[in-house]
């Protein structure tokens, strides 16, 4: 069997750490050999020095030597392991498909983010939907503007969103202990866990924190908001830590000076798109859209290139 591995930037387009994913599977797994494609601005951060490109195939060499080398690296799953792992995995999925059904989940896409300025652009590899015209459906999303969107309100959802739920209903159950267990002992789960970590480190729900008082949307951003902090204190008691990527401090670091540099840029973002709102509903000139507009999509490739994972 030969494996193909389509590899975005965040771990909610296959991307992530790439060296802990590879390194969890198992001989089990791979069995001849992985194609990988790295996709979009990916390209140019991993392998774009030769400095950076040394180590990132590094990084993949020895993931996919190691569990050849060490016996006792071998990761193998118990029956009891697989089966939490399916439990959580379902108790995740439920919670994040209730979400997903939310009536004003796409709405607030179309609103509250620059989902649509994705097509106006020249950064993103493919249109905002799928389907040519009418209303915007889930399915007809593409990847790239969705998980952009949700990069670019700093909510980062497709990473994170489940986690705490599942986790708390098996607090409920007194039974957080086999998961921690579970996150001690296999090197999968860890590596998902480690991933959402990152996606959340990534977040900064203060630059939406307007939304959580409008009539239309505080509802729906106060769904996420909780989602987020539950999974957080959920993932750093796994973790036994008291801040997020507390063991990979270099890439924490990095995180934080970049939002810190693209702050602005992510203000200036969220200016103009409730601009566009207030002009929407007073019927003001296309000039003084296109201004606003304009404001938007150019703050877009900075605040795409800070991050280094929306395309």
């Amino acid at each position: 069997i030969k494996f193909f591995d389509g590899r975005g930037g965040p771990p909610s387009r296959g991307g992530g750490k790439t060296h802990k994913f590879y390194a969890s599977m198992g001989d089990s797994i791979k069995t001849d050999e992985i194609q990988l494609t790295i996709q979009g601005q990916t390209i140019t951060s991993n392998f774009g020095t030769v400095v950076s490109a040394k180590y990132n195939l590094e990084q993949l060499l020895s993931a996919g030597l190691r569990n050849e080398i060490f016996e006792e690296a071998k990761p193998h799953l118990t029956a009891a392991q697989s089966q939490l792992l399916t439990e959580l995995s379902e108790r995740s999925y439920q919670a994040y498909q209730k979400f997903k059904g939310h009536p004003k989940f796409l709405k607030y896409l179309e609103v509250m983010s620059p989902l649509h300025f994705y097509g106006q652009s020249n950064i993103a590899s493919r249109p905002t939907k799928r389907s040519g015209g009418g209303a915007l459906r889930f399915e007809d999303l593409r990847a790239i503007p969705f998980v952009g969107a949700w990069s670019q309100l700093k909510q980062n959802v497709p990473g994170f969103f489940g986690i705490g739920t599942a986790m708390e209903e098996l607090a409920n159950e007194n039974r957080l202990d086999e998961a921690k267990k579970l996150y001690r002992e296999v090197a999968f789960f860890r590596a998902l866990i480690d991933n959402s970590m990152m996606s959340m480190q990534k977040s900064f729900f203060a630059l939406t924190s307007h939304v959580a008082h409008d009539p239309e949307f505080g509802e729906f951003w106060q769904i996420v908001h909780h989602e987020f902090e539950l999974s957080k204190a959920f993932v750093l008691q796994l973790a036994d830590a008291k801040n997020l990527m507390d063991e990979e401090e270099i890439s924490r670091q990095s995180i934080i000076l970049r939002d810190h540099i693209v702050l602005p840029l992510l203000t200036i973002q969220q200016f103009a798109i409730q601009k566009l709102h207030d002009l929407h509903a007073k019927n003001a000139p296309k000039e003084v859209y296109e201004v606003y507009e304009s404001l938007i999509t150019r703050s877009m490739f900075g605040i795409i290139n800070a991050a280094r994972n929306s395309v």
